[in-house]
């Protein structure tokens, strides 16, 4: 049964899979800050109030919907630029890599040499012909 779970545990995907919850994990506390401690502040100098949970009418509290609609908007906004970034960066690997000519197979090289010896040779024949 220890290794059956050993096996899961340490598949590819997993692992992978626990890498992701642990980068988002961080990705969400850097969001976290960027909407508490830059966002909401610039808001508040905009709007004049600093905090909208404190927004309440006849009991309802909407300042705090207010305030979580608004970390919604810049949590995805964020998520949204960060994946557009990943992807950029993503592509242009792929753009170098399809820009690097394909080393050829040792094959290949022969059929170059030979291609090119043969040319030599159909070269000198004319040469001598003239």
């Amino acid at each position: 049964m220890f290794e059956e779970f050993k096996k899961f545990a340490l598949k590819g995907n997993i692992l992978d899979l626990a890498v992701g919850v642990i980068i988002g994990a961080a990705f969400g506390k850097i969001v976290s800050s960027l909407v508490a401690d830059i966002m909401t502040p610039l808001l508040g100098l905009i709007v004049g109030k600093r905090d909208f949970t404190s927004l309440v009418y006849h009991g309802i509290k909407y300042g705090s919907f207010i305030q979580s609609v608004f970390d919604f908007l810049i949590i995805s906004i964020s998520v949204f630029f960060f994946i557009r970034l990943l992807s950029k960066i993503s592509f242009k690997k792929k753009e170098i890599e399809e820009a690097k000519p394909p080393v050829p197979t040792k094959e290949e090289q022969l059929l170059i040499e030979i291609r090119d010896l043969l040319q030599e040779q159909v070269k000198n024949q004319k040469g001598m012909d003239s």
